[in-house]
């Protein structure tokens, strides 16, 4: 009965975006199915994928055991600088041609593991998500390309193994990696494009102690910060994405400042025609190995990809993307508020933020190891946890 349930729902989503794409004024009424969404998460999750710190052989038997199954072609595409494959998983025959691409920065796994259970979902079958798929495979071809930095990866680094930035290699293209990148970028022609990556944990909501879990960009294809079509599709996109999003971390949602990065993929694949999405994935209280914000990379992206299906992104007035509000960076792990201090026979009261850093040792095992980052007034600062010393003495 559930199951049906559903089944019906989504169909009658659909159902009304597909008639309000005929209406005079072109406006789409689709609305994200949060429901639908969380409840196929809970449903296809990747089981054995639970911590941020993964290797390439942990889903490289996940990506091969797809090969002689249907509903994916596997490709190797090359191999990185330590002679890892680099794969793509490619669904569906529509018009809509759509790339994705994650970890570029080896120490930035969260979509990479989202990735993975959408795999995992449009595997399945008879569950009351087929509308979901068939629309899929009908509108759109989808190119993943999870974990493009495998050797960064095995060390839990963000750079490659050239110590080159994957994302600063898209003009010279230097690195086998970024070659291989460019070259699907040219084969596959997509319309779109999901640059999937994560950011520190201290980025903040500006005038809030919200981190900024989740933080997008439309990238400048040039220095003028110009918005035409293609540019203007991926703000759209982004504001459904936004909207999805208000409902489950409300002020928690970002943007970067989107100053033209010339040797930068995602500003380059917006040149080369994509409509391209940076989606950071940042930091969420309670969540280390960031697995519930794994769980909005999956409804999101895949929010996102149905609505490139039905064109229901078009709906979104582009002015919206402006609203959203830009990375702060006033964030530590304990603010300590108030504290009275003494040095050199002088007392004074100061606020103190501590950071915790991760260090990776050999054998890939590693610690956290608490710093001062800041020693002063504060007033504007936030953290994940807050004290008020006020009567203590550091």
């Amino acid at each position: 009965m559930k199951k049906l349930k559903f089944g019906l729902l989504l169909l009658t989503i659909m159902a009304s975006c597909q008639e309000s794409q005929h209406t005079s004024n072109n406006q789409n009424i689709y609305t994200p199915d949060t429901t639908m969404l969380a409840k196929a998460f809970e449903r296809y999750k990747e089981s054995s994928l639970t911590h941020r710190r993964f290797k390439h052989a942990a889903i490289e038997p996940l990506i091969l055991k797809r090969k002689n199954e249907s509903i994916f072609k596997v490709t190797n595409l090359g191999l990185s600088v330590q002679k890892r494959p680099l794969y793509q998983l490619h669904y569906g025959k529509g018009e809509k041609r759509i790339m994705l691409w994650s970890q570029m920065h080896g120490n930035e796994s969260t979509a990479t593991m989202a990735l993975f259970d959408i795999f995992n979902f449009l595997e399945g079958k008879n569950d009351g998500y087929d509308s979901v798929r068939n629309l899929l495979a009908e509108k759109t071809t989808l190119f993943f390309l999870p974990m493009i930095n495998p050797d960064g990866a095995e060390i839990f680094n963000r750079r490659n193994a050239l110590d080159i930035d994957l994302n600063r290699d898209a003009r010279a293209t230097a690195s086998p990696e970024a070659s291989i990148l460019k070259k699907a970028a040219d084969i596959n022609k997509p319309a779109f494009g999901f640059n999937l990556h994560d950011q520190h944990i201290y980025y903040n909501v500006p005038g809030t102690g919200n981190p900024a879990t989740i933080s997008f960009l439309a990238p400048a294809y040039n220095h003028e910060k110009d918005i035409k079509e293609v540019r203007g599709r991926a703000m759209q996109l982004i504001v459904g994405m936004n909207k999805l999003l208000q409902q489950y971390i409300p002020d928690g949602v970002a943007k970067y400042d989107d100053t033209h990065e010339p040797r930068g993929f995602g500003d380059n694949f917006q040149k080369w025609g994509a409509s391209t999405v940076l989606i950071e994935s940042g930091g969420y209280k309670g969540d280390p190995e960031k697995q519930y914000i794994r769980k909005l990379n999956f409804m999101i992206i895949l929010n996102a990809l149905i609505e490139i299906a039905q064109g229901s992104y078009e709906q979104y007035n582009q002015k919206d993307y402006e609203n959203i509000p830009e990375n702060s960076s006033k964030l530590s792990d304990l603010l300590i508020k108030n504290i009275k201090a003494e040095r050199d026979s002088v007392i004074y009261q100061v606020d103190i933020a501590i950071k915790r850093d991760e260090v990776t040792a050999p054998d890939s095992i590693f610690y956290t190891r608490g710093r001062i980052d800041d020693v002063g007034d504060l007033k504007d600062s936030y953290g994940y946890r807050e004290l008020d010393a006020k009567g203590l003495t550091f």
